[in-house]
């Protein structure tokens, strides 16, 4: 009998229906508490592009890890993983049961797998990436990727400027490429008993349909007024890592008039369909899934059945 405290982790694409299997989890009674996942959920500020749960939402089922810092701030799966780490051990000692909900999934797998031994960001090296990528675009910078680690290029778009330069830099600092040190063991891997729930689609066209209403959605909600407000409040720049989250800088390209709204919300479901498509290789990448089809109507209560099932 495993002896390891439990945990779960509910994972997926972006407009799978992640939230609402978590809140149905607390909702149902069962002793949970909830912390996000997310990358884009972690920044102030910004609700409507990042289809954050609502204020009447996160009064009836509070998440842990949302709103907790600014928009100009960075906020790494190291850090986030010391954060989860903490809160997952608090909520194991009240007597409770840490469900992790999201679908950043680098941080799902920095969570469970442990941190390798990469270099620290070096700010020399990264003004001279930026440098060269803006003399040379993006997409030569990831041919210069290529050149030194063919694995890690080969899993990115060459316009992911944010990867591309982190891997570039831990090829230089390190002396050899960040996929050769990603093969190798993590330290400290996650001292819980995991049921890790996927929500998949099988009909990829529902996901997308959903993805493009969603979209639509927050445009009609306001993002386009989010962004001015974000850009007004805030010393902001595109190269932030909040500036990066799918529908801002889309965005923000059409308040400065290089593109207009139809080609902005063109571009936003794309990146939205292209980060779904990441997420979604990432949890095939992923062992010992419990995978539930998200195209279906009954989600929510399946996933409340493999919990039951799997809780003492």
């Amino acid at each position: 009998m495993n002896k390891l405290p439990p945990a779960i982790f509910i994972m997926g694409p972006t407009a799978s229906g992640k939230t609402a299997a978590a809140m149905h989890l607390l909702e149902s009674g069962l002793p949970v508490e909830l912390i996000s996942v997310d990358s884009a959920l972690v920044f102030r500020d910004m609700d409507v592009g990042t289809a954050k749960p609502t204020r009447e939402e996160l009064q009836r089922a509070p998440h842990h890890l949302i709103d907790i810092i600014d928009p100009t701030e960075v906020y790494s799966a190291a850090q986030f993983r010391s954060d989860a780490r903490a809160l997952m051990d608090d909520i194991t000692a009240r007597g409770k049961i840490p469900v992790l909900v999201g679908g950043t999934m680098l941080y799902f797998n920095t969570l469970e797998q442990g941190i390798h031994d990469l270099p620290e960001a070096d700010a020399a090296l990264r003004t001279s990436l930026h440098a060269e990528a803006l003399a040379i675009g993006w997409p030569k910078m990831h041919e210069k990727l290529a050149a030194l680690d063919p694995i890690t290029a080969a899993r990115l778009s060459p316009n992911d400027s944010q990867r591309i330069e982190r891997a570039i830099e831990i090829c230089i600092l390190a002396g050899r490429p960040m996929s050769a040190i990603l093969a190798e063991p993590a330290q400290d891997t996650l001292a819980y008993n995991l049921l890790k729930i996927a929500l998949l689609p099988s009909d990829r066209a529902v996901l997308h349909q959903r993805i493009e209403a969603r979209y639509d959605a927050m445009l009609a909600g306001g993002l386009i007024d989010e962004v001015n407000m974000l850009r007004e409040k805030y010393a902001l720049n595109l190269d932030l890592p909040s500036m990066r989250c799918v529908g801002y800088r889309q965005t923000w390209e059409y308040l400065d008039d290089e593109i207009d709204l139809k080609t902005s919300r063109e571009k936003g479901i794309a990146a939205t369909r292209q980060l779904a498509k990441r997420q979604m290789t990432w949890l095939r990448s992923m062992e010992q899934l419990q995978t539930i089809d998200c195209s279906g109507t009954q989600m929510s209560a399946e996933a409340l059945k493999l919990v039951r099932t799997f809780l003492p």
